[in-house]
Parts: structure tokens; sequence; C-alpha cells
């Protein structure tokens, strides 16, 4: 005897080897044997063989016609029996009883199942609904085959093109147009991003980078809500100074300006001055919830996305002709030895007699007319000219702090490889398009004005971060252990040295309207100069305080994602540039097993043939294609031009994260490296 029963929403059919009233011991064609009870025993036969009924119930299923059995079905609970002798007759045979049970049981849109082999049809609208959905259900599938078909001849569907970035970043996978992709890949045996390319869907690279980083830290856009700058309510003494900022041309979020006071008495006091949006920005209010949700301001080539909306930047920026308020740090110098006499912190209005900028002045500021009085140099612009005596003292000032920095570093900073700065002059208010003509200049770090505001810059965030340390108020500090190749800058709320910058301990705090967390530690400060050493317990955030470790998990997390996007905009541009200049054969030298650095170029690149060549070995290269999506360009050695060897690179390189092209990094294939902090100094544009 056999008998067909149902296992885990299979139907099964097979020899009964023994039986008793609760369960049946069945062996299966495949000689496997089985326990069924006697509930799910659903029929029990001595002809055909099992195999063979199934395969004839299977026939059969496919002949009943589902509206057809739903008339005919009656309107209490039912077995799938008592439908086939309605259908099929009385004499219905084993086969289409079987065929009933399978055809039941694979439309539950039509019949609703009740048990073991029982169901219950369903209501007439339920019926309509379902039909509805099914043929919709085939609709949505022919437009999926017919857009992949498409893609696979070489077109790209209109909806395709309309979501184009959401299918390759952030796809809904069950959108069609997702399916339609993925289905022409696996049926043309090519990637989705090479599929797309082939089908013309991509039609500008330098979109395609924006695209899929707005995508995914921006989803809902840059623009921002109308928010006003809140007004700060404190009176504020007027500071005694005349200060001014350095900055780039094209910088609106000033945060900090330097004055100089005593020159000539034997003790001079520097004041190094913040912007100072913590005096009315309040945590918690719809700005601050703005800023944190941003983070920090993301700078690419021609364009930037602020952290704060224009009309709250320009409330407490440090501009020119205006008494800003403003964080202020006096330190008073020895004016002939540089040591250190004593600091103090004041909330004040600050007069910004000028706003400089480096990039109108950096190449007519030699230092000889900073270090010897004089001498004459007509070319220097007037606003350096006025404040000639601050800026030499200031350039004094900073080599002294740099060489006192180095001792504890244990070793020079390396500034062997220059900034570059990018400048694409034909870019819109909404940035580039991607096709404009870009200048690559160069900006050597430690020119006079990049090295006053970078050392002014270190010294107010390590003396601030190890004065609140003191007095006990937490804040964010930025920590490396040592210079040894491999070990990170960290964030945390221990004031821990910076072996990189060679201080005791350096917390951010000098860009409040760029980075969130020096707006963090703004309040800190704000805090302990009202409260002095009571301002742990008035400050916005106490010790261990949970707020501030999200806050910096979600700080790391975006200042790298945004400091990834920008070197990949910068890539980008390199890449446009060599196009641009029609350059094929280019120097670089070698720094590591298999890859150059270019010698005149912010790139790094692959070469062939250079595998044997000692690290600082200069050659000249011949450029393979450069791919604009995936930012690819290859070398080949053409001429070794010198064996300089090993000395011609700084061992410090090795500190330092390279970022050459890889696979670009979408839903369907996702890989993506970060960009890391290096161990030197900041420039003056990272405050």
């Amino acid at each position: 005897m056999f008998v067909l029963f149902e296992d885990a929403g299979k139907f099964l059919a097979g020899r009964v080897l023994s039986e008793t009233d609760s369960s049946a011991q069945v062996e299966l064609e495949s000689g496997k044997r089985v326990k069924v009870k006697a509930t799910g025993m659903l029929l029990k036969f001595d002809q055909p063989q099992p195999q063979e009924l199934l395969r004839q119930a299977q026939e059969i299923a496919q002949t009943i016609e589902l509206d057809l059995a739903w008339e005919f079905a009656p309107e209490e609970e039912f077995g799938f029996a008592d439908l086939a002798h309605d259908y099929f007759g009385a004499t219905a045979g084993i086969a289409q009883r079987a065929g009933a049970l399978l055809r039941l049981f694979e439309a539950p849109h039509y019949f609703r199942r009740a048990g073991k082999g029982r169901f219950r049809k369903a209501p007439a609208e339920i019926v309509q609904q379902a039909l509805a959905a099914i043929e919709k259900k085939k609709q949505v599938q022919a437009q999926i085959a017919a857009w992949a078909a498409e893609l696979v001849a070489g077109s790209c569907p209109a909806p395709i093109r309309e979501q184009l970035y959401r299918i390759l970043f952030k796809p809904d996978k069950n959108a069609p147009e997702y399916k339609a992709v993925v289905e022409a890949s696996r049926g043309a045996q090519a990637a989705p991003l090479a599929l797309l390319q082939r089908a013309g869907a991509i039609t500008s690279p330098y979109q395609f980078h924006a695209k899929r980083f707005l995508l995914e830290y921006f989803p809902k856009g840059t623009g921002f809500p109308a928010l006003a700058a809140p007004a700060i309510r404190d009176e504020l003494p007027v500071a005694a100074v005349q200060a001014f900022s350095v900055d780039d041309s094209h910088t609106t979020e000033i945060d900090d300006a330097l004055s100089v006071q005593g020159l000539g008495s034997g003790t001079v006091t520097v004041g190094v001055h913040i912007a100072a949006p913590a005096l009315a920005i309040q945590a918690g209010t719809p700005v601050d919830q703005l800023a944190r949700q941003r983070l920090s301001t993301v700078y690419m080539p021609g364009q930037k996305i602020t952290m704060l909306p224009d009309g709250v930047v320009q409330a407490y920026t440090l501009m020119e002709g205006r008494d800003c308020p403003a964080v202020s740090l006096y330190v008073r110098f020895d004016e002939a030895s540089l040591a250190v006499q004593a600091s103090e912190t004041r909330l004040e209005r600050v007069p910004i007699a000028v706003n400089l900028r480096h990039d109108q002045l950096d190449a007519h500021l030699p230092e000889a007319w900073l270090e010897d009085a004089t001498l004459r140099a007509d070319d220097v612009p007037e606003p350096a000219r006025r404040f000639r005596p601050e800026l030499s003292f200031l350039f004094r000032l900073g080599r002294h702090l740099k060489a006192q920095r180095e001792l504890v570093r244990g070793k020079p900073e390396n500034f062997s490889r220059p900034d570059y700065n990018f400048r694409i002059p034909g870019a819109g208010e909404d940035g580039p398009a991607g096709d404009e003509a870009v200048e690559i200049t160069v900006r050597r770090r430690g020119a006079p004005l990049d090295l006053i505001v970078a050392e002014a810059m270190i010294l107010a965030n390590s003396t601030w971060g190890q004065w609140l340390a003191e007095i006990g108020v937490p804040a964010i500090y930025r920590s490396q252990a040592s210079l040894a190749p491999g070990v990170k800058v960290r964030m945390g709320t221990k004031a821990l040295p910076h072996a990189g910058i060679g201080v005791k301990s350096y917390a951010w705090s000098t860009s409040p309207l760029r980075r969130y967390t020096d707006l963090v530690n703004q309040w800190q400060i704000i805090a302990a100069a009202r409260h002095g050493r009571t301002a742990a317990l008035a400050a916005p955030f106490k010790p261990k305080d949970a707020e501030l470790f999200s806050i910096i998990s979600a700080f790391d997390a975006a200042y790298s994602a945004y400091n990834g996007h920008q070197a990949t905009m910068e890539r980008y541009w390199t890449l446009k540039y060599l196009q641009q200049q029609s350059i094929r054969e280019l120097e670089a030298t070698v720094f590591k097993e298999g890859l150059a650095r270019a010698d005149t170029l912010p790139l790094v690149l692959p070469v062939l043939g250079a595998g044997d060549l000692p690290r600082g070995t200069r050659v000249l290269l011949r450029l393979g294609e450069i791919d604009l999506i995936t930012l690819d360009v290859s070398g080949t050695v053409l001429q070794r031009l010198d064996t300089l060897g090993a000395a011609a690179v700084s061992a410090e390189d090795d500190t330092e994260e390279e970022t050459v092209a890889g696979p670009i990094a979408i839903a369907v294939d996702v890989t993506e490296t970060p960009l890391e902090e290096s161990g030197a100094a900041p420039a003056a544009a990272d405050h």
C-alpha cells in the first residue's frame, strides 16, 4: 500500500512499511524512511506507483480551472476529495483527487487552507483583489524583462536612467528598475556598472561620484531649513586690539583671527580670537540639531557643503570692519626668549581690522621681509605691510613653537611634499558640472602665513585642552600614541599626548563654524571662562557624559567619509587635468612596491616595472588609459631618472594612507577606502 502525505508544505508519496493508529513508517523512492503521523496521511492507494501518481496529479492539476472550481466549491469548509467529486464527478479517481489537492494548495487566493487537506473558499472581493494583484505582477515582470532586454542590447530605458544613482548606490531591491538591472546583468554576464556604462546610462562621471556621496550622506538634499541665527545676549567688553584673520579667498566661515600687543616692551601678548557661536547656540536647539546632523563642513574642489546655513555663519564669522563676539586666548611671551609667561581666556568682542587672504599674499610675502625690518618689498600688498611688525613677530614665534614641538616629536616635521590648491573658475553657484577647466597649483606647507596660523591654532588647541583637563572639565581630544607606522590619530575624552603634533594634549576648538567637535569644546571653554575651577558643574557636558562618546563616534564616521569624498573629487579633477593638458608622460617617485607618486601633481598610481626599484627612485612614466568612473590610471616605467634610493623619501611617509583608485562602491559590489589623518601637523586650512 502507498500513501500521499504532506511534509513541511510539500507533497510526497511512498510505500507504507508499517502502520499504527497514530502513525506509519513510509519508505520514499530515494530509499529514505520517514515517520508520518496519521493526521498527515491524505490518500492511501495501491495503484499507480507513488511517483507516477505525483506526475499524473501535476498534469491534472493544471487542467482544473480555478474560477470554475471556486464556483463549484461549497460555502462551508470542505475536503479536497469533495471538490474532486464535484468537479470530475462521483467516479473521480486517485489521480484526480490528488490533482485537486495540489491545485487547491497552490491557489491560496481562491481557497484558504483550513487544515490538512481541508479548505474554505475565499470571499469574492478577496478573489478579485488577488487576481488584480497577480495580473499587475505579471505586467511588472513583463516590464522588467523588456527593460532588461533593452539594457543587454545597449540602450538604457528612461525609468532606469532616472533612478540610476539610487539603483547603483542606495537601491530599493524590490523596485522593478533595480530588478531589471540585476536581470540584465545576469543575462549579459557583466557587472552592473559595466552594463550601465555600455548602455550609455552614465553621461557624467563627475555626477556619478557626486550623487554617490549625496545619496549616502545628504539624501534629503544639501539645502537648509529656514533658521535664524540666535542672538548673543551677553554684554561683552570690546577688546583693545586690532585683529586680523588669514584665510583663503573663498572662505566665508572665518573662525579665527590673531592680534599682537606690546611689541618693543619686553613682554608681548598674542591673542588667538575664535568666533563664538557657542555664546548663542544652545545644545538641543534647532540650529544645534542641524549642526550635529552634519557634523562638519564638506570640502571639495569648486564646492563646499557647509555645516551651518550661510545666514547663521555670517552672524558669527569674524568679518573685517566689525566688533565680533569671540572666545579669546591671550598668551604672554617674553619678547626676547619667547618663553611663555602666562595665558588667559576671555569672552569679548574683538575688532577685526582686516581679513587677509593667503592665496593673494603667499607669493608676495618673502621670509626675508618678515625677518629683516629694514628690507623693502614694494610688491607686498598693503594689508600685509600694515601688519608687518605683528606678522614678523608671529613668524618668529611660529618657528620657535614649531622647533619646540619637533623636540617633543623627536624628529622634524615632514614638509617635503607640497599641498595642492584646486581652482575651477567656471564652477557655478551650485558647484561644478564636471567638464570645466581645472587649475592645480602648489601651496607650500610651511609658508610664512601658513606657519603663523597653524602654530597659533596648535597653541590654542593644546593650551585650552590642557586647561580643561586641569580643572576637570571634559572635552573632545585628538591623540596619537606614537609616530610608529600604523599608529592612527584617535578621538576621545581623555587629555592624552598627540605624538604627531608634539603636544601634551590637543582639543580641536578653533573651527566652531566648521566642525561640531569644536562647537562642543567651545561650550566647555565658555563654561570654564565663566566659572573657573567649578566649571565642571556648570558645563553642558559633565564628566563621563555618554553624550560626548556618541558625538565622537558620529563625528569620526562622518569626518572620515567627508575626507574620503574630498580625496575622491580631488583625484577626479587631477585625472581631468591630465586629460585637459594632454599629459601622457610624467615624472614620479617610487615610494612603495608597485606604487609611485607624481612629482608635481597630487597623484598616486600603480606602476608596471617599478617592483624592483628602491624607494625614492625617480622615474619617467608613460600613463595608461584614464577611467573617470573608477578613477583609475596606471603607469609604465619608461626611464629611470636617478638612483637616489630610500633616502629620497622620508620614513614618515609610512604613517600615511595613500589612496589609489580601486573598485567603485555600488550597492551590488561595494569596497571603499577612507582617508585617514597623517601624523604631520595640520595645515592652516585644518585649524
